[in-house]
């Protein structure tokens, strides 16, 4: 209940919105550290945005949870056979857009793509054609197999005179604008 002094001054103690249980430091404390409850799951019970619980959960210092602790107590779902989605492949799946897969996708998962790519790492070395670098010798260091003429262009998709091995930056430098000379690309 609000309540006023004469010049119309709000009295302490009292407030013009309706008390909310989240202001009290003991529920807010149960809640969220007895219970486990997450602040996104007590402000959409209450009609809130997180931040107005994360603002509490501050007021009142009640530690929050590290994100591994908070990943503990998520709840994720069932998982293997327990998961109502389990083996659901092709029709059976709720994502299924009727078999249509991208002609990329389609072609990077192909054994053409896959022996193209076997014959230029055994070709170059497992070294990066631009910069020298050898992936034996930094086996953390991404590469990737470069199309010189672009994919668009079908015949030379799986040629391997059309490919090279690159390392992950020089990869992205083949493909910047910084690569004024038009290196590894086509004129075409």
């Amino acid at each position: 209940m609000t309540k006023r002094n004469k010049i119309g001054q709000f009295l302490k103690g009292s407030h013009w919105r309706k008390r909310q249980p989240w202001w009290s430091r003991e529920w807010l404390l149960y809640q969220y550290s007895k219970l486990k409850r997450s602040a996104s799951d007590i402000a959409t019970e209450g009609g809130v945005g997180e931040t107005a619980i994360l603002y509490w959960l501050e007021k009142h210092q009640i530690p929050r949870r590290s994100m591994s602790e908070a990943r503990k107590v998520k709840r994720w779902g069932q998982s293997g056979s327990d998961n109502p989605m389990w083996g659901k492949r092709g029709k059976n799946n709720h994502r299924w857009r009727g078999g249509v897969t991208p002609e990329r996708q389609a072609f990077y998962i192909s054994q053409e793509w896959k022996a193209a790519c076997s014959m230029v790492w055994a070709r170059d070395d497992a070294v990066c054609q631009r910069c020298g670098r050898d992936k034996r010798v930094q086996p953390n260091v991404p590469f990737h197999v470069h199309h010189i003429a672009s994919f668009a262009n079908r015949e030379l998709r799986a040629d391997i005179n059309n490919l090279v091995l690159l390392c992950e930056a020089c990869h992205h430098f083949v493909h910047s604008r910084k690569n004024a000379k038009r290196e590894y690309l086509s004129k075409k």
